[in-house]
């Protein structure tokens, strides 16, 4: 068979390990391969995406949106395009699929359901946008009695054809409006979790949110709402299912009230299949959180710096804010992704900021959102993060938090949010 597999990240190099037996492989992509497999043949550079009518299987990497293929070779080019994440649906020798998708939040609520059943002695495989590409998931051993955790974002979501047993709809808020048509086209991606589920699956939602609330409603599930009956909630500070409390908010290890959200999502999730308090409580008391999730890089002089650089929507930066009512020194702005920066404004101006420091391409227009609700404590980093850093160090005092906690991308400057905390932590630990 002939195969084209667009695009060589992870995925894509997953996708040609999986496929490379018996199969002649082409591997298309805009830029230049460093050490590409000695088997294959390659077409790089701005015509990657031309001429694929040949091929029998056309497999998608997830930062390649399908519409830039079937523009370049026609609608029926349709139906040979798949990607990893749908080949392993197909494959996986266990049904017991759990899929967690949303805005933010994900990565966070999918280690959190995997350490859950876990704990209830459950063996369990994690992966999808998490690191793991879900082809590479079967190398590890998969059998059919095993429970499977796959974070989805849009990007692996907007063609799918198949759903989990059970599928997680986090907040979901616009992002990613530079990939996508418009907003309509961003949900649309997501309901593909929900839109092949049968009535005996499983499909949970954030109440609290009518778009979640909305593309769970896409498929033939059971509906069940976290953070209000049926589903895990907060009643006087205790996280509580079902009638039975699985701890106080207090016990909770991960920082910010929006993880309680998280925590009622896993535990929702989770309840489905074991009703195990005990080892659920045991998780959300030591579980601290992902890396470059408010984490605490160190403490120096009475300041404490926070990598939370995967805050990349204005949306997360906002409950960022609102995790610490210490004074803070916050880094704002990266790359535009097409966002709304209002709202963060008037959280800044209102959650005890002392000083923002704006970086970016975004950041003239962060500018004028802070002048428009009279915030004027701010300044210009340079494109250089010790600097940034050692900005916010001059602008900080003993008890105050500084927070890398951009809402935006950070293309343009860093590589990623990955490399952007990478750095941001570097340089924080160099400071003196």
């Amino acid at each position: 068979m002939k195969i084209a597999i667009i695009g060589y990240g992870l995925q894509g190099a997953s996708s040609y390990k999986y496929w490379r037996k018996d199969n002649q492989i082409t591997i298309c992509d805009q830029n230049e391969i460093k050490d590409p497999p000695k088997d294959v043949e390659l077409r790089i550079g701005e015509d990657h995406l031309n001429n694929l009518q040949d091929f029998d299987l056309i497999v998608r990497s997830p930062s390649v949106h399908p519409r830039d293929i079937i523009s370049a070779n026609g609608e029926q080019i349709k139906d040979k395009i798949t990607t990893n994440t749908n080949e392993f649906f197909k494959v996986c020798p266990s049904k017991n699929i759990i899929g967690v998708t949303g805005t933010k939040g994900k990565g966070t609520t999918s280690s959190l359901i995997t350490k859950m059943l876990e704990a209830e002695g459950k063996k369990v495989h994690l992966g999808g946008n998490i690191g793991t590409p879900p082809l590479e998931m079967l190398e590890h051993g998969i059998n059919e009695s095993d429970y499977v955790v796959l974070e989805l974002a849009n990007f692996q979501l907007i063609d799918l054809k198949y759903s989990p047993h059970i599928a997680v709809c986090l907040m979901v808020v616009p992002e990613h409006q530079d990939w996508h048509e418009d907003m309509e086209e961003y949900v649309t991606a997501k309901k593909q979790l929900f839109i092949h589920q049968t009535p005996s699956d499983i499909a949970i939602y954030y109440s609290d949110n009518e778009i979640s609330e909305d593309i769970a409603s896409s498929g033939k599930g059971i509906k069940i709402p976290y953070f209000e009956n049926p589903g895990a909630n907060i009643n006087n500070e205790l996280v509580v299912i079902d009638g039975q409390t699985i701890c106080r908010t207090d016990e909770v290890k991960l920082l910010g009230r929006h993880n309680l959200q998280n925590i009622c999502a896993a535990v929702t999730a989770t309840w489905q299949i074991d009703q195990n308090t005990e080892a659920i409580k045991q998780v959300t008391a030591s579980f601290s959180g992902l890396e470059h999730r408010l984490e605490l890089v160190r403490e120096l002089n009475g300041v404490k710096y926070y990598d939370d650089s995967f805050a990349t929507t204005p949306e997360s930066a906002i409950v960022a804010i609102e995790a610490f009512k210490d004074p803070k020194v916050i880094i704002l702005g990266g790359s535009d992704k097409v966002a709304e920066y209002i709202q963060l404004a008037k959280t800044v101006a209102g959650g005890n900021v002392k000083h923002a420091v704006l970086i970016g391409d975004t950041a003239k227009s962060i500018e004028q959102a802070l002048k428009n609700e009279g915030f004027s404590d701010y300044s210009f980093g340079s494109k250089d993060i010790n600097e940034i850093v050692g900005l916010c160090k001059e602008k900080s005092s003993p008890g105050d938090v500084v927070l890398l906690s951009t809402g935006c991308a950070s293309f343009g400057i860093f590589k990623d949010y990955k490399d952007r905390g990478e750095k941001f932590k570097k340089a924080v630990q160099e400071l003196a």
